[in-house]
């Protein structure tokens, strides 16, 4: 029998099927080594064959199978056909997202302890027969191990005499034996179950998910209680005998979910994100594997759960642009889901207070279902949005960062008792710095970007590669001392908060200080319980999360989002403030939002300030629909990058010379062509170009052909490299 073999080699010229000789227990699914080259490696069974092509001399063999069971399933398979076909990615890559990253190679394993316990033959023996008089260490230990039923002999060396533990297991008086010990994530995160009965509204909304046979689109405002719908959903599923996927965007967020669904499901639910430690997510990974966990919470990779017979994918802030993976390999959390839905015969519910225009498109127009939760769930209503223009306090004098209506309401708030989060959706202290005398701006040697100024290291970081610099003194190409500082990030406004308020307790919360293990889970646990008067923070702070407490929020500049280059700018600056204004008055205190604007009349603020979704999107998809944009198209993206700049200039041209070719082929499915170098025109000493086109929606032959593009190029210069991505979240 022959094995058809993907080695575990992440590069296009070994991105093809390799045979070797089967060995007994090989299947489709399972994990080997295999010799390659002169060296073995790990693989993955993807089929098995009855003939090759290699002839008998250089057809060698599996050498061992790596687990005690296929661990790529049958689903995924099929899974990885479809991704390296949809989203143009190699086999091998697509393969990693099925199994925990330090699995691969042996770097991780189960965790095995040997417990101590008193062999029953001396259990009713007198220790004096045993254990001489002068040997005090053992009698210590042997009483307390009479006492209890077993401990780790680990507990015991650390405690006790190790020599006395070793010399009473080597006479037989004490045995061991070795346990797999499950490494469990928020081991200590317990809550009541606090079971609510569901409002009409929520109870239509669970049986319109669990009835419909397409996709369901849950739009509830902010407070309306969707997470109990999902709940509720998934205890049915359970029920049924299925499992289940919850997905959430922000890893700030699992610690909150995991609380709520442990009260609900117990030892059911399994957590699957990228802040675990590696032994928390090969065992959590191992559970659901194995069938003893069966609910899959986590970020986007939990859509890669491992388990079968899915009856339920949760998809909450499906709006959100961290469901779409920015880096090789580059895939749509959402299309993902479709595939596991479809195959399993599950059903998809997407949530969100702001849903995308895509999604709210596809249910407008029947793809979708539409279920919908208009009010809070404690009827308290929406808070009000007060729009300060930030022109007029300029005028007035005022140049900070801070208008005088915001000061006042920060005031007030913090003598009432009450709470408030201030959100600025930009980390660091200055986003730049310039010689106010030559113009000079601090930039990265390795990327084409500007230096963040972080005021607490004292250092200046590109947010891209991480290099760090010296802060500057002096200009370096003018000497000048007169350096100016840019827009200002989360570390200036604590600094300036504190300032005005120096008796107010503050929490900054953005990637600087959550970059430890359980950061998350700290930093919100101190603001919940009371510890912080003000929660400083960028989009983690925006969406979810639920302080009974807060009645401010203010947002410092609501134009950060507004003004990017981006198609979807207008609709992530609505999300936005809909979200972050959402965090204030959830209980019974009242909310109120400060918004600070540079264009107080942009539509954007009139139908955010209304919290009227339906009439924003109205006016976005006329001009999505007039200007060819999703969802009128799907936008494709080759991006060309390498150290050689002429390699990349010549790479591009290879594949913009192709790519006209298909276009002057298929006239009809082409709305937009042109190549161009990218907007950040230089990352980690790589030069970077870009062909972007637009095409439409069902035009799958010409996506196939432009991969194949693609690809040409790329063999035809390997020193660059070429990927290519469908509807990417950010064109910079």
């Amino acid at each position: 029998m022959i094995a058809r073999v993907i080695v575990d080699i992440s590069a296009s010229d070994v991105d093809r099927v390799f045979d070797y000789r089967a060995i007994e227990g090989a299947v489709r699914g399972s994990r080997v080594s295999v010799p390659f080259g002169a060296r073995s490696i790990e693989g993955y069974v993807i089929d098995l064959a009855e003939t090759t092509d290699v002839p008998s001399d250089k057809l060698k063999s599996i050498t061992a199978l790596l687990d005690d069971r296929p661990i790529v399933s049958e689903e995924f398979l099929r899974l990885c056909d479809y991704m390296t076909a949809r989203f143009h990615l190699r086999k091998i890559d697509v393969f990693r997202l099925f199994l925990p990253a330090k699995m691969r190679g042996g770097r991780i394993k189960a965790l095995e302890k040997t417990f101590v316990y008193v062999n029953p033959d001396y259990k009713e023996v007198d220790p004096a027969l045993f254990i001489k008089k002068s040997a005090r260490a053992q009698a210590e230990v042997f009483e307390y191990l009479a006492d209890n039923d077993s401990a780790e002999q680990s507990y015991l060396n650390a405690n006790f005499s190790a020599a006395a533990v070793r010399n009473l297991i080597a006479r037989g008086v004490f045995l061991t034996r070795t346990e797999n010990v499950m490494r469990t994530p928020y081991r200590n995160i317990v809550q009541k179950d606090d079971r609510v009965t569901l409002t009409e509204a929520q109870t239509a909304a669970a049986q319109t998910i669990l009835s419909s046979d397409k996709p369901t689109l849950l739009f509830g405002v902010t407070g309306s209680g969707k997470t109990e719908v999902y709940l509720n959903c998934i205890e049915k599923t359970l029920r049924d005998g299925k499992t289940a996927i919850m997905l959430v965007p922000e890893i700030s967020l699992t610690p909150q979910v995991m609380r709520i669904f442990r009260a609900r499901f117990g030892d059911d639910v399994a957590l699957l994100h990228s802040g675990l430690s590696d032994g928390e997510r090969f065992d959590e990974w191992r559970r659901l594997l194995t069938g003893c966990a069966r609910v899959a919470v986590g970020a986007r990779s939990a859509i890669f759960a491992p388990l079968s017979n899915i009856g339920l994918i949760v998809i909450d802030e499906e709006h959100d642009s961290s469901y779409i993976s920015e880096s090789n390999p580059r895939y749509i959390t959402r299309e993902v889901a479709f595939f596991r839905a479809n195959y399993n015969g599950a059903r998809v519910v997407m949530g969100s207070a702001t849903p995308s225009v895509e999604s709210y498109y596809s249910a407008q127009n029947g793809k979708y279902t539409l279920a919908r939760l208009p009010d809070r769930v404690n009827k308290r209503k929406m808070p009000d949005i007060e729009i300060v223009n930030m022109c007029n306090e300029v005028a007035f004098g005022n140049s900070g960062m801070f208008s005088a209506p915001l000061v006042t309401a920060l005031d007030e708030c913090l003598k009432a008792g009450n709470q408030a989060i201030l959100f600025l959706n930009r980390r660091g202290y200055s986003s730049y710095v310039m010689c106010r005398k030559c113009g000079y701006v601090a930039k990265c040697e390795d990327c084409d970007v500007s230096l963040v100024y972080h005021k607490e290291e004292d250092v200046l970081k590109c947010h891209y590669c991480q290099r760090r610099y010296a802060m500057l003194d002096l200009c370096p190409n003018c000497k000048s001392p007169h350096i100016k500082q840019g827009f200002m990030g989360t570390e200036r406004v604590v600094e300036q908060v504190n300032k005005m308020f120096p008796s107010a307790r503050i929490i900054r919360m953005d990637n600087d200080t959550t970059r430890t293990k359980d950061a998350h889970l700290k930093l919100l646990g101190d603001f919940a319980g009371g510890n912080a008067d003000i929660l400083v923070g960028t989009q983690m702070v925006a969406k979810g999360h639920d302080f009974a407490n807060v009645t401010l929020v203010g947002i410092i500049d609501a134009d950060m989002s507004l003004h990017f280059s981006d198609f979807r700018a207008v609709e992530r600056t609505f999300q936005l403030i809909t979200q972050v204004a959402g965090r204030a008055g959830r209980e019974r205190k009242a909310g109120r939002v400060i918004l600070q604007t540079y264009t107080p009349n942009h539509y954007v603020y009139r139908y955010a300030t209304a919290y009227d979704y339906e009439s924003f999107y109205a006016k976005e998809i006329n001009l999505l629909q007039a200007t060819g944009f999703p969802p009128f198209t799907d936008i494709i993206r080759v991006l060309v990058s390498c150290e050689n700049e002429q390699a990349a200039l010549d790479a591009t041209k290879r594949a913009m010379d192709e790519i006209r070719m298909i276009s002057a082929q298929n006239p009809d499915a082409f709305i937009y062509l042109n190549a161009m170098r990218a907007p950040k025109k230089r990352i980690q000493t790589k030069h970077r170009m870009q062909i972007l086109m637009r095409i439409k929606p069902d035009a799958d032959d010409v996506r196939a052909a432009v991969y194949k593009a693609a690809d040409n190029a790329a063999a035809e210069y390997p020193q660059a490299a070429c990927f290519t991505e469908i509807n990417p979240n950010d064109l910079s």
